[in-house]
This record gives structure tokens, sequence and C-alpha cells, in this order.
């Protein structure tokens, strides 16, 4: 029988960089090149740096992030993270303006938020009907907290009465902690479970090794379908009711 229901966040329930759009159009950086100049900007006020400089160490602390995730099953937070280039570039910053440039990194996407998928807000009050919901959810550069009220605005948080945050839990999906922790919350089993993402490593893998059910949903991101072991595949919101439904009864 199926209790208990997890979702993923970036590309299950919300569309990752649909932001970027935004940005653009209120003449803002992207994201990414503003977080190095943020960086250069803090380093220069107090010893001139070249930005390329400061660029390089950042992307060199990017790949490293992206390795010990994929492999050991960690998201660094975001004062690791700067903390990592700032010792790749030999620097140090005052103690408050380095607070400042960690909230600067970890506010930005809720300031101007990413879009949830269309019909996640119709679905997600279908589902919380019948069954319990738990965002399970890496923090990759904005933290649970930030991620909470990215949910709060579009008004998704409502529907759930769990939130596991790697940032919070230590480890990151696909590891046993990130799951447990969502069935802890959630009062449940395992068994009880399934859980809805769009990476078949992280999500479907994850879920699988532990005994849970899984949906590959690829509304907003669907490199992995080819390829996904998932107990059922999902594209539309407006399908995903039926699919975990269908689950349950088998």
């Amino acid at each position: 029988m199926i209790k208990a229901v997890s979702f993923d966040l970036w590309d299950t329930l919300i569309a990752d960089e649909s932001d970027e759009p935004k940005r653009r159009a209120r003449g803002l950086r992207s994201k990414r090149d503003e977080r190095r100049h943020l960086v250069w900007q803090a380093l220069d006020a107090v010893e001139p740096v070249p930005l390329d400089r400061v660029v390089l160490a950042y992307d060199v602390a990017d790949a490293a992030f992206n390795r010990v995730w994929h492999d050991q099953h960690v998201t660094w937070t975001v004062s690791e993270r700067l903390g990592v280039v700032l010792d790749g570039l030999g620097r140090s910053l005052p103690e408050a303006d380095f607070a400042r440039l960690v909230a600067a990194h970890e506010d930005m996407e809720a300031e101007l938020p990413p879009d949830p998928i269309a019909g996640a807000n119709a679905a997600l009050a279908e589902l919380a009907g019948r069954y319990k919901l738990c965002v399970v959810s890496d923090a990759i550069v904005s933290p649970g907290r930030t991620l909470r009220r990215i949910l709060e605005t579009h008004d998704l948080a409502r529907h759930f009465s769990a939130f596991a945050f790697s940032d919070e839990v230590g480890r990151s999906k696909p590891h046993r902690s990130m799951f447990g922790e969502a069935a802890r919350q959630l009062g449940v089993e395992f068994a009880d479970m399934v859980h809805i993402g769009d990476r078949d490593h992280n999500d479907v893998k994850g879920a699988h090794a532990l005994g849970m059910k899984a949906v590959l949903f690829t509304a907003a991101r669907d490199r992995d379908k080819d390829i996904t072991t998932a107990d059922r595949v999902c594209a539309d919101y407006r399908d995903l009711p039926a699919v975990i439904d269908d689950l349950a009864a088998a």
C-alpha cells in the first residue's frame, strides 16, 4: 500500500533556471555570473583582485562541489563552497563581509523565484487528500530555508507535511539518510512510499535501493527517460494522481 509520496524539488516541483529570463528582462546578470561578481566585489573592496582570477577559482570550486555531490552524496553549504573559493585565491574576508556574501548567495533565488511546473498545485491538492506528502531535495546553492520560501511564494508548501533538505540532513540523494528523514517525519516505512523526481541516479535508483516505488517525472527534464528503471514515467501533472493511484492499487 502507498501511504506517502515524496517529491524532488528542482525540475519536479520548480522549473530550474526559469528565473533566468526574468533576470535578463530586468537587466540583471545570470545567477552564475552574479555569484562570481559578488565574490570579486567583496574581495576587490578589501584588496584589488582580477575578476578572471575569481571566476577561475569559483569554477574550480564548483567542479569540486559537483564531484563531492555525485560521488559522496554531500552538498557543501554555501559557506563551505565560498571557503573553498577563498582558499583557492589565498584570500580571506572580514567576518561581517563574509556573512553578507553568504546571505546574498543563499537568498538570491527567493528574491526573484523560479516558476513552478505547470499543474503542480492542482495535482498536489488532489494527492494531499489521499497521501502524506513530503519534499526531498538537494540544496545546491539555496538552503532549505530558502527553498521553503520559494514553495511558500507559489502556495505549494501548504500541501506538504514534511521536508528533507540536504543541508539540514547532512547528506544528499541518493543517500539513505534523505529518504529516511522523509519516512521518519511522515511516520511510514520505505515500502509505503513512492518518490517522484527527474533524475534516474538520484531519485529513481535512490528510492529503489530502499524498497520504495519511483516515478520519473519528465515535464521539465527528460534526459533520463530512455535509461530509467522507474516503475512509471510521467510527463504531465494532470496524469500524476492517476499514476500514483495505479501504483497504490498494484
